[in-house]
């Protein structure tokens, strides 16, 4: 059996309210048998650190991001030997500026990597993460890799400088995997494989089986996403408008808080909500943790999320896991995670009006609502169980140690 493998994991602003995904692919490597050293670039704001792990995570990540002029220079001597490189003076301005701003933080992966004896680094972004890890290897430092959550315009400049000499790549969805191709060919790894983050189904099960709404009752809504604008949550205020309106009685729930801590969008979203006279219908519950998410979960008869864009969705899979009938939007790449009608349901994005006749139509029929708890379950364990994300990464690294 192959020696357990020590690996330097990379992950942006760690932990953010959405970064379980993360956490459970770390534990999924260890159960493993394999050794992870997670590094990041900085802590998230403390209004946004609410899960019940963030304590340990944060207690055994080594955070890199601080710029350090005075660790900058002599990283410039191991990266530039023989003078500055081509790609270096080739590239736009905005990339010498990130490098300039990265080239600390690379000193100190590659001295972590050296001192730990590292076999590879993984950065989970296309962004600074990818940009540190590759400065890294540029200095002498371990092999790498990156995964693309998203499309690479929210990924800063120089991606053909991150991916160019990475031994691997992984996206989460085929739609991304044609931007990139599109995009940075011929400046791309050999291995790009298609392998989205997933979720522990072991620990996002019911307690207890799925009931639909009984007759004559609200049917409870819950939500889960940070507060922006992108997420659509004002539209689900919309929706909610437009049911009440119509005679059809919900309980909305929205968890998650904007990147500001709670003065940025969110005092937007409130105004919405007042706006639409929706107090007694609709709650924002602020970032809250895991085990809460989950309790929501348990009790909620819909799942919606109406993302103007969403590159695939891991609070759809956790709502599925937990067999809650889901409503997703057909947006980004959404649609390669739910199949319209079997495992969920798609409407599209800024469209209340589409969204509040679909939740209309599932609240009058508790056998789908049943048919689409079962169906999502199964969907999950099948498809997106965080094991699976985790082994596509040690076989590739194993693959490269084989070679």
């Amino acid at each position: 059996m192959p020696k357990g493998l020590r690996i330097g994991y990379i992950v942006p602003q760690f932990p953010g309210q959405t970064h379980i995904f993360f956490w459970r692919e770390i534990k999924a490597l260890e159960r493993m048998g394999h050794e992870v050293h997670v590094f990041s670039t900085r802590k998230p704001p403390p209004k946004l650190i609410s899960h019940d792990w963030a304590e340990e995570a944060m207690a055994r990540t080594t955070y890199l991001g601080r710029v350090n002029p005075a660790r900058a220079l002599p990283a410039i001597a191991k990266l530039t030997p023989k003078g500055l490189p081509k790609w270096l003076l080739t590239e736009p301005r905005a990339f010498s500026k990130d490098v300039l701003i990265s080239l600390a933080a690379a000193d100190h992966l590659q001295a972590a990597a050296r001192k730990l004896q590292l076999d590879h680094v993984h950065a989970h972004s296309a962004a600074r993460a990818a940009f540190i890890a590759a400065l890294t290897h540029h200095m002498g430092g371990p092999r790498y890799s990156l995964t693309l959550h998203g499309p690479l315009s929210d990924y800063g400049p120089g991606q053909r400088f991150k991916w160019r000499d990475a031994s691997f790549a992984t996206v989460i969805t085929h739609k991304l995997l044609d931007e990139v191709h599109a995009a940075l060919s011929p400046d791309l790894p050999e291995r790009i494989l298609v392998r989205p983050m997933g979720v522990d189904t072991e620990k996002l099960s019911r307690a207890a089986p799925y009931h639909p709404p009984g007759h004559g009752r609200p049917i409870r809504i819950f939500s889960c996403a940070r507060l922006n604008v992108v997420k659509g949550h004002q539209d689900l205020l919309s929706a909610t408008r437009q049911l009440i309106d119509q005679g059809t009685d919900v309980r909305v729930e929205i968890a998650g808080e904007d990147d500001q801590g709670g003065t940025g969008y969110r005092r937007e979203l409130e105004d919405h909500l007042k706006k639409l006279r929706l107090q007694d219908h609709v709650k924002l519950l602020g970032a809250i943790s895991n085990v809460e998410v989950k309790q929501k979960l348990e009790q909620a008869h819909l799942f919606v999320l109406a993302s103007w864009h969403e590159p695939l969705g891991v609070a759809y899979m956790e709502a599925m896991s937990m067999g809650v009938p889901t409503i997703g939007t057909d947006a980004g790449g959404v649609s390669e995670l739910i199949a319209d009608g079997s495992t969920g349901y798609l409407v599209e994005p800024k469209n209340p009006g589409q969204l509040a006749r679909t939740i209309r139509a599932l609240a009058a029929d508790p056998d789908a609502l049943m048919r689409l708890s079962t169906a999502g379950r199964a969907h999950i364990e099948a498809h997106f169980r965080a094991e699976l994300g985790a082994q596509v990464l040690v076989d590739e690294i194993q693959r490269l140690k084989d070679a």
